[in-house]
């Protein structure tokens, strides 16, 4: 006789294949300065820059439901502190990254117990209010360069590599690791178990409040370690322009707009989703940025027809017709054989 026993687990086929894939991907980036020319790196360090954005946001608004209009108030004040922390306090470029996003996860704090008063619409202009409240007050900073702006000195440009060529793979290196760091530690977040009561709480909030999960607590952990990693990446970002402004700095179209929709497109609380994003939005803008005005109307429309069409994403859409998980974060039920003897 044989009877059927059943097991559940988070692995699966198509995970263990992404993972051997992801693998062989990561070693063929990471020699990127050998094969690629400058301007691929460039471009494939903007895209892994856009794709940690989009995964931090995809965090907020897909997971905890805080959907943020605002996050380039952190993009901001990343640069901001890179260029602070290593003019006025002589600290290495490396050393500041960290120290932007110490004190952007630090600056998050009043800024969450303030604007988590408000809900749903009200939230996310609230985001929007607080972002520009950080462009008009670096603005008025003189020593910064006000609202003109201001340029990293030459000497500490120079002082994180000898040769330009350097420099940039050094750039290149710090946004490929920028990104796996991100994604490894978002990841490892879903696993845990705040990552369960977090992904209760995108289920059903309310029901995740009666079987007493900590909703403000887990959102507020949430948008400050979210504001902490986004004020490092924009660091990041503004080592590489070498030039910041409040009006870069603090855009609310190159980093908030462009991210949200490389999350709408690729698949909103999916980890898959802002990586088939950033590779759709990038070749659009390669194949259509030429066309000035077009292009944003191309991506609109690109936008409107994937959230009638596929309102879960591209990604949402794959998963739904192929059962395909490459990060193994939900559970399955799988079926056993056993036989009695």
């Amino acid at each position: 006789m044989s009877a059927q026993t059943y097991s559940v687990s988070r692995d699966s086929q198509s995970a263990k294949v992404a993972a051997v894939l992801g693998v062989i991907v990561l070693i063929v980036l990471i020699a990127a300065p050998w094969w690629a020319g400058r301007a691929d790196m460039r471009l494939m360090g903007e895209m892994f820059l856009y794709l940690s954005l989009a995964c931090l946001w995809n965090l907020m608004a897909g997971y905890a439901g805080l959907v943020s209009v605002g996050q380039q108030a952190y993009v901001g004040f990343g640069g901001y502190m890179l260029f602070a922390l290593t003019m006025f306090a002589g600290l290495p470029p490396l050393v500041a990254i960290v120290g932007a996003g110490v004190l952007g996860a630090l600056i998050s704090i009043p800024v969450a117990a303030l604007i988590f008063r408000l809900r749903g619409a009200y939230f996310a202009i609230g985001t929007w209010v607080m972002a520009e409240v950080f462009r008009l007050s670096f603005a008025q900073v003189s020593s910064l360069g006000g609202g003109s702006g201001s340029s990293l000195p030459v000497g500490i440009v120079r002082s994180l590599a000898g040769s330009r060529s350097a420099r940039e793979s050094l750039a290149y290196w710090m946004a490929l690791g920028a990104a796996v760091v991100v994604i490894a530690a978002v990841y490892l977040f879903l696993r845990s178990r705040r990552g369960l009561a977090l992904t209760a709480i995108r289920d059903n909030e309310l029901a995740a409040a009666s079987l007493g999960i900590d909703v403000w607590r887990i959102k507020f952990v949430v948008y400050v370690v979210t504001g902490g990693l986004t004020a490092m990446l924009g660091a990041l970002i503004f080592l590489q322009k070498l030039r910041i402004s409040p009006d870069a700095a603090f855009s609310v179209n190159d980093w908030t707009a462009f991210v949200i929709f490389i999350v709408v497109i690729g698949g909103i609380g999916t980890l898959e989703g802002p990586i088939i994003g950033t590779l759709v939005f990038f070749a659009l803008r390669e194949t259509l940025a030429d066309l000035g005005t077009i292009y944003l109307i191309v991506l609109g429309f690109v936008a409107i027809v994937v959230m009638l069409k596929a309102p879960r994403g591209v990604w949402g859409f794959v998963r739904e017709r192929y059962d395909i998980q490459l990060f193994p974060l939900a559970y399955h039920v799988q079926k056993k054989p056993k036989t009695d003897k």
